[in-house]
């Protein structure tokens, strides 16, 4: 193990002890940690064997309400769909019972969920992610987060001030962003920032200041995202080409040397091969109308939970439509599908007979006129991990699960 990345990788962990109240590290350790990793362990026994389907994690989209309008995003604007708390108690329970504690909350803006705090509370056993725009994390709610502290929120961040303004559709929202990400760290928080990389913020969030920067507002850890242009009005012009995806991996690769905290993506192995976590089947999606979907933006599906979340195992074990979404995709590309190849994934999902699963019900048509674009599975070009930590986690929980043969 190279020593430079022993030593820069551990000085970024010992953030967490060292800024964090103990209680809220040792749920972090047990909840998210060890729990995780027994989970992922069943996970891919199930696999090897060809057990019933359950995937490791599940993420929820609580709501479709958001107090943004962000450009490109995949979310119904003025959307009502959301899930009722009996569904989100069933959810959870269900998961409970196959191995799976850790949740990635989402929305539109979750905090606008009522009720969610009060469920996160009910199952303290679990770790909860908080995708949150950060504007509803004032001190009283982040008081209470360190009290339950078994929720870490994800602050995101489209870029500096002029950029986030324009991408959010508001005045003065980086400035409020920025109030929740100082709110998580006066309360002591395990806490990230997440940004989706485009042209317009690239320059901007693709940068060792900017790293440094959230570093310095206290973030643990920085997760990047590829900019998907989806939803009602997409700006396929934002979308990286291939180079500058090959630029942000190479990027991602060097500042993992030495960061100053943690930097997350899915999208690679440790080789460089791009990944799919819908595709491994690692991950899936329920949204606000409680359908069981492949991914967040992809907005069609053919499963529903009950009214109260009960037969979740059940349609996971059962879901012809979501074991051939993997094949097909698997099949298709390492990557991206939705970027990719749009067209194939319309036509899959029209044969397929699935349903829109949004408010705005044009999600099919929204598809067809997509065009491709560049995504993560850049073959013969691959950029494997530099950090040798990374690159040993990478190997044992990034390997496709026997998706790609």
């Amino acid at each position: 193990m190279n020593l430079k990345d022993y030593t820069a990788t551990v000085k970024a962990a010992l953030r967490i002890p060292l800024e964090c109240p103990p209680r809220l590290v040792w749920k972090f350790m047990y909840n998210f940690g060890w729990q995780s990793m027994r989970n992922i362990s069943r996970f891919e026994k199930r696999q090897a064997k060809g057990q019933p389907f359950f995937p490791a994690f599940v993420m929820i989209s609580v709501t479709e309400s958001c107090n943004l309008a962000c450009s490109g995003c995949w979310v119904s604007g003025g959307g009502k769909k959301m899930l009722t708390v009996r569904q989100l108690d069933g959810i959870i329970a269900d998961c409970k019972r196959k191995g799976s504690y850790f949740f990635g909350i989402l929305g539109g803006e979750p905090l606008l969920y009522k009720g969610l705090p009060d469920m996160m509370e009910k199952h303290p056993d679990c770790y909860f992610q908080l995708f949150t725009n950060g504007i509803l994390l004032t001190e009283e709610v982040t008081m209470r987060l360190k009290k339950m502290g078994n929720v870490t929120p994800l602050i995101s961040i489209e870029g500096l001030k002029e950029e986030s303004d324009a991408r959010r559709g508001r005045n003065g929202v980086y400035e409020k962003t920025l109030a929740g990400v100082r709110a998580c760290r006066k309360a002591g928080l395990i806490f990230g920032a997440a940004a989706s990389i485009c042209k317009s913020n690239y320059n901007d969030l693709v940068s060792r200041e900017y790293v440094e920067m959230i570093a310095k507002e206290g973030a643990h850890y920085l997760w990047y995202y590829l900019y998907r242009p989806v939803g009602a009005d997409p700006n396929v012009a934002n979308a990286l080409d291939k180079e500058e995806v090959l630029s942000f991996r190479r990027f991602i690769v060097e500042q993992r040397k030495n960061a100053p905290l943690f930097i997350i993506e899915t999208y690679w192995d440790d080789k460089g091969n791009a990944l799919c976590p819908g595709a491994t089947g690692m991950s899936h999606h329920i949204s606000p109308s409680g359908a069981l979907e492949f991914c967040p933006p992809v907005q069609m599906a053919k499963d529903f939970i009950n009214e109260d979340g009960s037969n979740l195992a059940e349609l996971f074990e059962n879901s012809g439509f979501l074991a051939d979404f993997r094949k097909m995709t698997a099949t298709r590309s390492r990557g991206c599908i939705l970027l990719e190849d749009p067209q194939k994934l319309a036509a899959f999902l029209e044969k397929q007979g699935a349903v829109d699963t949004t408010s705005r019900k044009t999600v099919l048509e929204e598809y067809k006129k997509m065009t491709p674009v560049a995504g993560h599975n850049q073959q013969g070009e691959n950029i494997p991990e530099a950090n040798s930590i990374y690159k040993l986690v990478k190997k044992k929980y990034f390997f496709g699960f026997g998706a790609y043969g």
